[in-house]
């Protein structure tokens, strides 16, 4: 499974890249408009962080100024990954896109029947919100199996299932298990993934046994060999 982070933050983009462990970067007007950056220039710095897919969003919801738009974004680096939402104009802008070689990210997908409208329109990425769905007493991760068992049927369908308002580990756990191809969370859920009290107590433990050996590793010198 990739790792994208869901954030215009870019200090918090350049910290997990550094990382190794982060495959893109999504975002979206409301992250934009907290980051309080010029949009096309933000996307250009986090570009130059990340070689993987960023997604870039249009903001318009009429064919032809998002059509525009998108043709825009595109322009800032070959990694950019136009957003576009799931309706009917944001499907015909997909598909053009997409036939002109460019990646395309369709969002606020909410059901398996809109992943695969997305999927037929040529969508690099479909991004069901499991979040959003549980908040309404949903489940959100059955959407997830839903389309990963759909796509699967069809060797003609290349779009990947990135799991979008993830909330928590067990949202990424669960949705690797189902075989989602990926996962984008924000920089405090990246984190959690590595957590865990064993871990902890362990390491303490640890620790204090070798401070009571009274040894520094750095102040031995290594042992000559041959």
């Amino acid at each position: 499974m990739k790792f994208f982070v869901d954030t215009a933050d870019l200090a918090e983009i350049r910290d997990l890249a550094d990382t190794g462990l982060l495959d893109g970067v999504t975002t979206n007007p409301s992250l934009v408009a907290k980051a309080g950056r010029n949009f096309v220039e933000l996307i250009a710095e986090i570009c130059d962080v990340v070689e993987g897919p960023v997604s870039a969003e249009v903001a318009a919801t009429d064919f032809d100024t998002m059509l525009k738009e998108g043709r825009y974004l595109a322009q800032i680096a070959p990694n950019v990954a136009v957003k576009v939402p799931l309706t009917p104009a944001g499907l015909k802008v997909c598909r053009t896109l997409a036939n002109e070689g460019t990646m395309v990210n369709v969002t606020l997908c909410f059901s398996a029947a809109q992943a695969i409208l997305a999927a037929k329109a040529g969508a690099a990425f479909i991004s069901p919100f499991v979040g959003r769905l549980d908040d309404i007493g949903q489940n959100g991760l059955n959407l997830i199996q839903e389309i990963v068992e759909i796509y699967s049927n069809y060797s003609a369908f290349t779009t990947e299932v990135l799991v979008a308002s993830v909330r928590n580990p067990i949202h990424v756990v669960e949705s690797a298990r189902m075989g989602a191809h990926v996962a984008t969370m924000p920089p405090s859920v990246i984190r959690q993934l590595g957590n865990h009290v064993l871990t902890d107590k362990g390491l303490a433990t640890f620790v204090s046994d070798w401070a009571k050996t009274g040894q520094s590793i750095l102040d031995q010198p290594l042992p000559k060999r041959g």
